[in-house]
């Protein structure tokens, strides 16, 4: 189910039919007008004017001098411990899209498809039933798309098994992973990897490599400290040169992710929580000989999907 407001007025406070679900996406997208000095999305726990509703997750911009996100939680009309991020994603005059991804332990934000923040439960997900937006904001759309909408999230052939769907336990997902995909490596397959970074990561490996030598087709190796994502081959016997280029590090400790590799003819091409991030050009050319994933360092591996 995806249920969408358009043009809602602001100030909005709405019931959210259901409530909110794992894995579940809250999409609002909006302007912010010239004169603007902050507004807030606040997750809220009812509707109660006075006493104050509690609010789970209160995401305020504001932009007075160089402009911060302050985030906290309303409890018995106290509020607790601001955590303050020193990043301005918005800007004044300019459109917005901003994605809280709702997870079992954690809201994860991005704005304008760039990871923002995380913010830590401090009141049960079940509790929340109210979307609150306020503030000099236009809002021109809020979308509440489901986990079964989300990229990668659909049935698919399944890396560990040949059984097309069954969906094989966590206790198959341990890491160093390696499993044989149950078909080789063409144009037009992709492999949708599921995880979460862990809070002192360092970094972690994908690799897609043929079974019968040393070699590895795709390495795909993000550095968290160092904010580098390394793409790579090794053939006969040697490391060729690094790829380091990219347009913003898509990763950060603590976070899920759910990273795309779509083969097609001439790359691999790499999408992480739905945003395109990086292509690789084929150096291994055999893509038919292709048929071992290893997956390995600094995660918490949920799930493989393979079709």
């Amino acid at each position: 189910m995806q249920k969408t407001i358009n043009n809602p007025v602001i100030p909005y406070i709405r019931t959210i039919l259901g409530g909110l679900q794992p894995l579940e996406l809250v999409v609002v997208r909006g302007y912010v007008p010239e004169d603007s000095d902050r507004f807030q999305v606040d997750f809220q726990c009812g509707n109660s004017a006075k006493p104050r509703a509690d609010v789970a997750f209160h995401f305020n911009p504001r932009f007075k001098k160089s402009g911060c996100i302050v985030c906290n939680t309303l409890e018995h009309e106290r509020w607790g411990s601001e955590e303050i991020v020193y990043v301005m994603p918005f800007e004044k005059g300019k459109s917005f899209e901003i994605v809280f991804m709702v997870l079992l332990d954690k809201f994860q934000v991005a704005v304008n498809g760039k990871h923002l923040l995380i913010y830590k439960h401090r009141i049960n997900l079940e509790k929340i039933n109210t979307l609150g937006i306020y503030g000099k904001v236009e809002v021109q759309m809020i979308d509440f798309i489901s986990n079964n909408s989300f990229q990668g999230s659909q049935p698919s052939l399944l890396g560990a098994t040949k059984e097309k769907d069954k969906v094989p336990r966590e206790s198959q997902f341990v890491v160093p992973y390696v499993a044989p995909l149950n078909s080789a490596v063409a144009p037009g397959q992709t492999i949708v990897i599921k995880g979460e970074v862990n809070e002192n990561a360092n970094s972690f490996s994908i690799n897609l490599k043929p079974s019968d030598t040393s070699d590895i087709a795709l390495h795909l190796n993000p550095r968290i400290k160092a904010n580098v994502f390394v793409r790579n081959s090794y053939l006969h016997d040697s490391w060729g040169e690094e790829e380091r280029n990219i347009n913003h590090f898509p990763f950060c400790p603590g976070m899920y992710f759910e990273l795309i590799i779509f083969c097609d003819a001439l790359h691999y091409k790499v999408a992480v929580n739905g945003v395109h991030t990086l292509e690789y050009k084929h150096r291994f050319k055999q893509l038919g000989k292709i048929n071992t994933l290893e997956i390995c360092g600094d995660i918490r591996l949920l799930d493989v999907r393979y079709w």
